[in-house]
């Protein structure tokens, strides 16, 4: 698009903005200045509604007369000092709002004029497009230590048995994936460096695991052991939902961006080392079968916590180039809790810490 067309698009927008804000304006001046006798009608129902009450007590004997007259002059008072108030209240949002308008839409060179402005930035650059009175826009902060990221990744999951090699793994190795997604805050550790950085925050992980061969996950009591399922297959799967809060130290050199009235540092296309864990707690475990009986296919949801284990907690690491990174997670805690066999999830794959 070239600037003609950007400055064309730009001018239909800011008239189009023009319009409809004028438009907004009018309609709230006359909101106003029709809720004027509304408020009156409310006061004079109020006084009325107290008249009648001075008049009930007045026919039981409980006041005189003398003190029923001068009851209504005192309430007949307050509810025109209310109207006179309260008019006067919208009266001031009224001005307000017509003064405004005419700051806003009247725009001489003095005032505040209108901005537009249309784009993304970051830390290090600003990627707008601006019309009008570039100075109005709200200034950059001279120091910004935290920051924050989305957070996805994705890949390979399997578990270590206790005593076994992972070749052994009663687990497929490219059908078992686990995915996460989360939000990660990111603090410069020392003032004048941005060497370090602590990375914190809270992700939602499903580790699945799909058995080979024609086995499924059983519950018996207190245990849970793989079976051999009565038919054919197509499916065995069971996945493991946690809520865990990671917390890593992040390493690796950054870019000093100085403006003239901020300052940032950049990883943006850097290196960068992070090592740390996580903790949190199990919000669910099921397991999906299907296959096929009797000539009629069959998909099984099982919901149920199959021993699994309600506290998480493990170690993680990845190594980055800009937002990407391979990354790799070990849980301390095992998958399932009082098991003879001890088995414990692990997982590669890659991550994305998108600001």
């Amino acid at each position: 698009m070239n600037t003609i067309t950007k400055f064309l698009v730009l001018l239909l927008i800011t008239a189009s903005l023009s319009v409809f804000g004028q438009a907004d304006n009018e309609n709230a001046i006359k909101e106003l200045e029709a809720s004027k006798e509304r408020l009156k009608n409310q006061e004079r129902e109020s006084l009325k509604y107290e008249v009648e009450i001075i008049n009930k007590r007045l026919e039981n004997g409980e006041i005189t007369k003398e003190d029923a007259e001068a009851t209504k002059k005192f309430m007949a008072k307050k509810r025109a000092k209310n109207i006179e108030n309260r008019i006067a209240i919208i009266d001031n949002k009224i001005a307000l709002l017509k003064r405004n308008h005419e700051a806003k839409y009247q725009y001489d060179g003095e005032g505040e004029g209108i901005t537009l402005r249309i784009g993304t930035g970051d830390d290090t650059s600003e990627k707008f497009i601006f019309f009008g009175n570039k100075k109005h826009d709200k200034p950059r902060k001279y120091d910004r230590r935290t920051s924050s990221d989305l957070v996805l990744a994705f890949g390979l999951n399997n578990a270590i048995v206790d005593g076994e090699s992972i070749d052994d793994s009663p687990y497929k190795f490219g059908g078992s994936r686990f995915f996460e997604i989360g939000w990660a805050w990111k603090t410069r550790v020392f003032k004048n460096s941005n060497a370090v950085r602590l990375k914190y925050g809270y992700s939602f992980q499903i580790n699945g695991l799909k058995p080979t061969g024609n086995m499924y996950f059983v519950e018996n009591g207190d245990i849970t052991t793989l079976e051999e399922f009565p038919v054919d297959l197509k499916k065995s799967k069971l996945s493991i939902t946690n809520l865990v809060f990671p917390l890593h130290f992040e390493f690796g050199p950054s870019k000093k961006i100085e403006g003239k009235t901020y300052f940032r540092y950049s990883t943006n296309n850097q290196f960068k080392i992070g090592i740390g864990g996580y903790a949190g707690f199990n919000m669910g475990t099921r397991q999906k079968l299907k296959y096929t009986e009797d000539g009629e296919r069959i998909k099984d949801k099982i919901k149920r916590d199959f021993n699994t284990s309600n506290l998480v907690y493990g170690l993680s690491a990845y190594i980055a180039i800009d937002e990407i990174a391979l990354y790799a997670k070990y849980d301390l805690s095992p998958i399932f809790k009082d098991q003879a066999v001890k088995q414990n999830n692990i997982s590669l794959g890659v991550r994305f810490d998108m600001d």
